[in-house]
């Protein structure tokens, strides 16, 4: 019966819930599967108790604290009854207002959830707390720092110091941890004598895919109360988080973009830096860097010529199509560092370039 609720929670209901993620869980080599999928599976149900809206802010936080103390075994001094009455509120408060199956599924099903981390080894099981730990942090982060998003008011992020730490807590911290797999699980497959140097650029690199969605779904977030562009940028553009809501102030906030978009691309090069550290015929480890890579500046270039970016009626995102070309093309080229090298190359001059004409004029 283990087994086959293991099977069904990291296989059916996984690939429900993480939609593009399941592609690239698939690739992974077999060690790494059950703890990186572990891992996704809680932090999904986090991120989702932290997003249902339609509960207050500060029950949702209080929902979320309990999971992730439930999450570390009750560390903290909660009591066994407290953890699993946590859980049936989860599964009762929040589970009840999902409008996606799946996810109801899952926040009903944490009971199998936490059984499966307790079936995990010592090594992994730890390495799985302390990265869902993590990202609860960023969830509480946005939970007590932005309104109520039913509440029409809109807050900022005070500092670019503050948005680097968020781009660590809801991913940076992922780079890590997928580092910290790769070297537990596939040894050889990492230079140890790169380890540092490997899990600074895994941060990074969890970084550039988070700078790609703040900005991407900046209108969006927006609409929810939540600007994650720093008031200190906003103001030397003399703009602040109300003007973004405006028509026509896309073209004024563009440079800001710009700006965050470089300190991107510099990020990028890390996760660039960290795919070529991989052995050329480790293709499914290479696959799983090269898809996020390649869809996140894809997404840069297409975000770059949105003229209404602010617009959350003008998405800047790929087509499905884009993506399976990207799949495809991946594919056949991850093995050659030269053929990836120029693709590399190729999409960090356009998107660069792009951005200088715009400026030029």
């Amino acid at each position: 019966m283990q087994n086959s609720n293991r099977a069904y929670l990291l296989g059916p209901l996984l690939k429900g819930v993480s939609r593009s993620f399941y592609l690239t869980l698939r690739v992974l080599p077999v060690g790494m599967r059950d703890p990186v999928g572990e891992a996704y599976l809680l932090a999904r149900a986090a991120d989702t108790i932290a997003d249902t809206s339609l509960i207050p802010p500060a029950q949702r936080l209080a929902l979320l604290l309990a999971f992730r103390e439930r999450v570390n075994g009750n560390a903290g001094g909660v009591a066994g009854d407290q953890s699993d009455d946590a859980l049936k509120r989860i599964a009762g408060e929040v589970a009840g207002q999902q409008t996606q199956s799946d996810e109801k599924l899952l926040l009903e099903s944490l009971d199998g959830a936490l059984d499966v981390l307790g079936q995990l080894d010592e090594a992994d099981r730890a390495a799985v707390r302390e990265i869902v730990t993590t990202l609860t942090e960023g969830m509480e982060f946005d939970l007590r720092t932005f309104p109520d998003e039913r509440s029409g008011q809109v807050a900022a992020l005070g500092t670019w110091d503050e948005l680097d730490r968020y781009t660590y807590l809801v991913a940076g911290c992922v780079g890590e941890f997928w580092t910290k797999m790769t070297y537990m699980h596939l040894p050889g497959a990492l230079d140890p004598a790169l380890r540092d140097t490997m899990y600074r650029r895994g941060v990074r690199f969890g970084k550039a895919l988070q700078m790609v969605n703040v900005l991407r779904d900046c209108g969006k977030d927006l609409r929810i109360g939540r600007c994650y562009l720093p008031a200190t940028m906003l103001a030397q553009a003399a703009l602040s988080p109300a003007d973004l809501m405006q028509p026509g102030t896309s073209a004024r906030a563009r440079p800001l973009m710009f700006g965050l978009v470089r300190i991107a691309l510099d990020h990028f090069r890390a996760a660039i830096d960290y795919t070529f550290a991989l052995p050329r015929l480790s293709l499914r480890l290479r696959l799983a860097c090269l898809w996020p890579i390649l869809i996140g500046l894809e997404t840069l270039e297409r975000l770059v010529d949105n003229e209404d970016w602010l617009d959350p009626a003008r998405p800047s995102k790929l087509t499905r199509n884009d993506v399976y070309r990207i799949l495809a093309c991946s594919t056949l080229a991850a093995p050659s560092n030269a053929l990836l090298d120029a693709w590399f190359k190729r999409l960090l001059k356009r998107i660069e370039s792009r951005m200088k004409a715009i400026e030029a004029h």
